[in-house]
């Protein structure tokens, strides 16, 4: 061979290595965008788990006050029945 086609020969393998090394930076920016992207979507989703988990305790405070709420009417309300009743026994047995 010589030195001129060993200099080809070389400048043809040095452009394939670029081309090859473009290629190989070009893929890693591309992996790095979807890095990114799915970084950016798992904060999303952190941040919504964490307003949802608020938005279920705030549900499930409000339910048991309710529940107290209805506990507390049935147990009056029980208690207003049996004084209507207690009123009106004695005028059932009379009448």
């Amino acid at each position: 061979m010589t030195d001129a086609s060993e200099i080809e020969a070389a400048a043809g393998r040095l452009q394939g290595a670029l081309i090859a090394l473009e290629s190989a930076v070009e893929r890693r920016i591309d992996h790095e965008r979807g890095h990114a992207s799915l970084a950016s979507q798992v904060d999303a989703f952190d941040a919504d788990r964490a307003r949802l988990a608020a938005e279920l305790d705030g549900a499930v405070a409000r339910s048991r006050r309710l529940e107290a709420a209805n506990r507390e009417v049935t147990r009056r309300l029980d208690e207003a029945i049996e004084t209507i009743r207690a009123v009106l026994e004695p005028r059932n047995r009379q009448g």
